[in-house]
């Protein structure tokens, strides 16, 4: 009897997912091969894991039509590139996360993804189903270790929940691997089957500070309520939180709206970058609750990234890069 109640309120414990960390990298298609000499910085930084992920278009917002795995695509983003790049990770003892996305004309936001009728909403569904599963065998047979439904798509999953459940389901007949789900950070309580899923994954370009340059401290004093109510979602559901994108631009400003990715001209502050980078890494990475992430984003050709990339995400031969060599090898 007393073998069954402390069976019991172990079980009542909190799952630690503290054991081994995501120290994840967003792996950006190439148009050529990738070779071996573009996966040494990837070693080099101690990241473990990279996502793979190859893009769908459409023309609007409500296109009923998705464009994938198109010979006109670069070769990372069609199904023999993905593979290509897939093996040779593994073959480098890096994990991938296989995570189709979609991008619209334009680069409207994929959040507001809305059929204007019952019949074009059948025939988008029957288009995306279609993508998911085609990349989900892709992650079978190359045993990708997880793989991501979707990304960002809030509309169409608060407005058509049978459809992702049944999704679901078909897509866990065919993977035998992890499963997640990528959603903006502002939406992340609106998703109703997170419970069907492995990992609750997260966008997480929170607003941080309004300030120019801002300091660890108060980075790191931002950060704790949205911690908190990570922690509180991740025990609501009993899954780990992880996050399937984050990062900041190296410009000034860079926290107050870290999801803007318009092009300027000048305003580069790699402090900026570096210091809201660690406050994040500071505040969430050593949490029981959190899984990881994957920063975004990685270019594959490491030497030759220029100067085009000044204030953007990239931290590739700026200070948050070796901030994040640091923090990473800390969680191998």
């Amino acid at each position: 009897m007393c073998f069954i109640l402390l069976l019991v309120c172990s079980n009542c414990k909190p799952q630690n997912y503290n054991s081994s960390k995501i120290n994840g990298l967003s792996f950006v298609a190439s148009n050529d091969t990738i070779r071996q000499n573009h996966i040494k910085p990837i070693s080099e930084l101690h990241a473990n894991w990279v996502s793979i992920m190859p893009f769908g278009f459409m023309e609007s917002l409500d296109d009923k039509i998705l464009h994938y795995n198109h010979p006109k695509q670069w070769y990372g983003e069609r199904i023999e590139g993905v593979k290509q790049n897939i093996e040779i990770m593994h073959n480098n003892n890096i994990k991938v996360m296989l995570k189709p996305q979609i991008w619209i004309g334009g680069g409207d936001f994929t959040g507001y993804i809305s059929m204007k009728t019952e019949s074009d909403w059948k025939a988008f569904e029957k288009n995306y189903s279609d993508m998911i599963m085609l990349y989900a065998k892709v992650a079978e047979e190359t045993q990708s270790e997880m793989f991501c439904i979707g990304t960002e798509l809030n509309t169409f999953v608060s407005q058509r929940p049978k459809f992702w459940s049944t999704l679901i389901s078909a897509v866990k007949t065919i993977y035998s691997g992890r499963l997640t789900y990528a959603e903006n950070w502002d939406k992340i309580d609106n998703v109703p089957f997170w419970s069907d899923l492995d990992y609750i994954g997260v966008d997480a370009y929170f607003p941080i500070s309004e300030e120019k340059t801002p300091n660890l401290d108060s980075v790191k004093t931002a950060w704790q309520p949205i911690s908190e109510n990570l922690k509180i979602l991740s025990e609501k559901h009993s899954k780990p939180i992880l996050f399937t994108e984050f990062g900041y631009r190296s410009i000034d400003y860079a926290g107050k709206q870290p999801w803007d990715s318009n092009r300027v001209d000048g305003q580069t502050n790699e402090v900026a970058q570096d210091i809201l980078l660690r406050g994040l890494l500071e505040s969430v990475w050593n949490k029981p609750w959190f899984a990881g992430g994957f920063l975004w984003k990685w270019f594959h050709n490491h030497n030759r990234v220029t100067e085009r990339h000044a204030n953007r995400f990239s931290v590739q031969h700026k200070k948050a890069e070796q901030s994040l060599k640091k923090y990473y090898a800390e969680f191998e």
